[in-house]
């Protein structure tokens, strides 16, 4: 465990404890599956140690949050999966701050007040290695070394941030191993199928998103029939041999849509059962993208807080949740997506939704040879959401930086990872924001 993410959380920890208790403490998320389950991993650290909490999941922390926060009085905030990008403004809020972020960073000097935690800063690339989730949980343990239970939220918020592909790697593996070895989680090997039945697996698969098969009941009933499979049937129910000619099957349908071997390497793959979340992580962490990203974020916190009647609302939440985004896909399927030259785009009606269709979409529908951006025009506001793949990184693309970069210079607010950022700009900005990306993208995927 590198020695600059043990000395910072201990500080953290430090600074949590010499709060009075019940001391409310307030805490700012992001509202994807890793940044709900880093708020959740703070949030049940928090209350075991017997302090309150104020939880808010954001989309981004740009203006309009950071100054409702300023206005509060709040002892000490907590940013997790989120901060770095905007500590400039963080720094004039005015109480004690800390933050747990993976995302690229603006500055590794900051105010007495903030004690900033970011994988980059330490050695750690955040990436591929380390997420909000980890960072958090990392944390918890440090508070309270019992806290370590809540590594599967961890682990599930790494896998919904899609730091699985290629495998679990650095600080996020060192998590993993601790949580398999203590029997916080168990292991086996398997496709990603689940749901009420065959069908509803089949029908609402969006990742692995299955060409001319998701989201289409005739085709389902047709293989299914093909198979001789009850579309009826509880997947636990299938025999053995039914279902090994169906994972073959799903197998060569991502085989014939020419997906990289390396998103073909995670379709059977180990697998990760937690018992205090009552299900696998992958599972759990697309309950919590669905309530983030289609309106219900306290809805994903209260999963992560153990409310059992939540789990069952949130799955209502997922089938609405995947039923809009099939729709997306089937329309880039059928050729809605434009093109320039380093760089796709299409239009979106919702900026959540957005970046969500964008990554899938990169992976399971169009080849890997330019980066994906979602459009979603809002009131006065355009917000972008971006998505590459790893093959592009190892060119040159980043993303983040490209976001940076415009944003500075044009006006507005851009971040993020290499592989996948997002940026708020002004309406009237479009046409120049499209231009400039174009030609850094050019650029960074000559090398």
């Amino acid at each position: 465990m590198p020695d600059d993410i043990s000395k910072l959380s201990k500080k953290a920890a430090e600074i949590v404890s010499s709060l009075p208790k019940p001391t409310s403490v307030r805490v700012v998320s992001h509202y994807d599956a890793d940044g709900i389950a880093a708020a959740g991993i703070i949030c049940n650290a928090l209350y075991r140690e017997g302090y309150d909490f104020h939880a808010t999941l954001m989309r981004n922390p740009f203006n309009k949050g950071l100054e409702r926060l300023a206005k509060e009085e709040n002892e000490l905030i907590i940013f997790s999966d989120m901060g770095s990008g905007q500590i400039e403004t963080i720094e004039k809020i005015g109480c004690k701050v800390i933050i747990f972020d993976h995302h690229q960073y603006l500055k590794s000097e900051v105010g007495k007040d903030i004690l900033q935690i970011n994988a980059n800063l330490c050695g750690i690339d955040g990436n591929y290695e380390a997420s909000g989730a980890t960072l958090s949980s990392f944390f918890a343990k440090t508070l309270n070394a019992d806290n370590e239970d809540l590594s599967s939220l961890a682990l599930a918020g790494v896998i919904g941030d899609k730091q699985h592909i290629g495998g679990i790697r650095g600080f996020n593996k060192e998590i993993l191993e601790s949580a398999l070895e203590k029997g916080f989680l168990k292991e086996h090997m398997g496709i990603k199928l689940y749901g009420g039945s065959i069908f509803d697996a089949l029908y609402f698969s969006i990742d692995p998103y299955y060409k001319g098969l998701s989201g289409n009941k005739d085709e389902i009933e047709r293989i299914l029939d093909k198979l001789n499979i009850d579309k009826n049937t509880k997947i636990d129910d299938i025999e053995k041999d039914k279902l090994i000619r169906l994972q073959s099957f799903l197998l060569f349908k991502l085989i014939k849509a020419d997906c990289q071997k390396i998103i073909l390497d995670i379709a059977i793959r180990k697998r990760y059962f937690s018992e205090s979340l009552g299900c696998e992580l992958e599972r759990f962490a697309d309950l919590l993208d669905a309530c983030g990203k289609n309106g219900h974020r306290g809805l994903g916190l209260s999963i992560c807080l153990g409310d059992s009647n939540a789990f069952g609302e949130a799955k209502t939440v997922e089938k609405d949740y995947k039923q809009k985004i099939l729709g997306h896909l089937i329309e880039l399927e059928e050729g809605e997506i434009r093109e320039a030259e380093g760089m796709r785009y299409f239009y979106s009606d919702s900026s959540s939704l957005g970046g969500v269709v964008a990554g899938i979409a990169i992976n399971y529908i169009l080849d890997d040879k330019k980066p994906l951006f979602s459009i979603a025009k809002k009131e006065d506001e355009i917000h972008v959401s971006c998505r590459g793949n790893q093959k592009l990184v190892k060119k040159g693309l980043d993303l983040g930086g490209a976001m940076k970069k415009i944003t500075l210079a044009i006006g507005g607010y851009g971040g993020g990872h290499k592989i996948a950022a997002g940026a708020t700009i002004t309406l009237e900005k479009e046409k120049e924001f499209l231009e400039k990306v174009d030609k850094i993208l050019v650029q960074q995927l000559k090398g």
